[in-house]
């Protein structure tokens, strides 16, 4: 998080593109506020995202980023694609941004504003749009979905992370055991993160014992595990914003039967998962790959939300990307291209007939889907 991690043709690129789509819609600029989005266009890795960020993107001349005053050090050193402008804690980013867009030129002008993003709040873009005389739209989406297809350099990030992933993963599945803390099984999996060059990631690790699993999005407690209890771990190491996760369940002392049974199938519906991962299929052809090996098994009264969501830059707190997560559902229409790069979930989980999950980060690339994550899939049995 002490650089930015793209080069400057990258992020020219990047900037051509919005251009063209804006273009493309008749407006005349945009101003954007995910801090994803605001990354992606900036190369602006900080943990200054929790005060509003607003990238202005004119469809000619340079961009320009409003935030606090305060980051003016990092932001001259890591950001040379836009001018910042900073405002101080005696007004809004949206006051400052307001002046902005009329030494733009742009009042009056037609201006695409990101409506749904945990970036903008409800009163600062009322603010925004009040002061501001313009015709606004709403570009939501709009960087999204170019965010969807990873270059080689997001790629080689991604990559990164992975190896991360492992080397945490490894940490925390090696100090489970009869007797051991929860806390101390997390501080393994952090400490292994951090040696292991990986950078703060947009959610810690989520480690806890399963009779905590559908707690979902918390983590480890102040308690022991013990012989016979499985325990839900799953993570991401990150590297520059980008995330590889996983899932594993780790049995500690023994295994049985009906679990096993289960980890086979988990791994063969994973299986079928990668292999319908190609360009030009659908996420609900994906989906119903991973459903039809459940089915084969007996298990087709189980049904998931979705057998994995799209992965990569993400900004605290989440790795998602976002405050949404775009699923490969059983109603998904969306297309699968080269460039994409999924977190797959095998879930198993409470089927009346054992349990068992999987989960890696798979991108798919010109020669195939490819699983970036190899920490072994078990079963694991401490």
């Amino acid at each position: 998080m002490d650089r930015n991690p793209f080069s400057e043709a990258e992020v020219a690129g990047r900037l051509v593109r919005v251009r063209t789509a804006l273009a493309e819609r008749e407006l005349d600029a945009a101003v954007f506020a995910s801090p994803e989005n605001v990354f992606y266009l900036t190369g602006l890795d900080h943990w200054g995202y929790f005060a509003p960020h607003l990238l202005i993107v004119p469809i000619e001349g340079r961009p320009v980023l409003v935030t606090r005053s305060m980051e003016k050090v990092t932001i001259e050193k890591q950001v040379t694609a836009a001018e910042f402008r900073g405002h101080s804690d005696s007004e809004t980013a949206a006051d400052l941004a307001a002046r902005v867009l009329a030494e733009l030129g742009l009042s009056g002008k037609r201006i695409g504003l990101e409506y749904w993003t945990a970036g903008l709040s409800h009163g600062l873009a009322i603010a925004l749009q009040t002061q501001a005389d313009a015709r606004w739209s709403d570009v939501s989406g709009l960087i999204d979905r170019m965010r969807r297809v990873k270059s080689a350099e997001e790629q080689a990030l991604m990559r990164q992370a992975a190896q991360v992933t492992d080397a945490a993963a490894g940490a925390a599945i090696a100090a489970i055991s009869d007797g051991a803390s929860e806390q101390e099984v997390a501080a393994q999996c952090v400490s292994a993160m951090i040696r292991a060059g990986g950078h703060a990631p947009g959610f810690g690790p989520f480690i806890r014992p399963a009779a905590r699993l559908g707690e979902e999005h918390t983590t480890w407690g102040d308690g022991i595990y013990r012989k016979g209890e499985p325990v839900f771990v799953e993570l991401s190491g990150c590297i520059s914003r980008y995330h590889a996760p996983l899932g594993r369940l780790v049995r500690i002392g023994y295994i049985s039967d009906e679990d096993a049974a289960m980890a086979e199938v988990t791994a063969k519906a994973f299986n079928a998962v990668v292999e319908a991962l190609r360009p030009g299929a659908r996420a609900r052809d994906v989906y119903a790959a991973w459903q039809a090996v459940a089915d084969e098994a007996g298990l087709s009264h189980y049904r998931r939300h979705h057998c994995g969501y799209l992965v990569g830059a993400g900004q605290p707190p989440s790795w998602t990307g976002g405050n949404s997560v775009t699923g490969l559902r059983h109603d998904s229409d969306l297309k699968i291209e080269t460039g994409m790069s999924f977190h797959i979930l095998s879930w198993l989980m409470g089927t009346g007939r054992g349990d068992d999950f999987v989960s890696n980060t798979v991108l798919l690339t010109d020669a195939g889907a490819e699983v970036l994550t190899r920490t072994p899939a078990g079963p694991i049995v401490r």
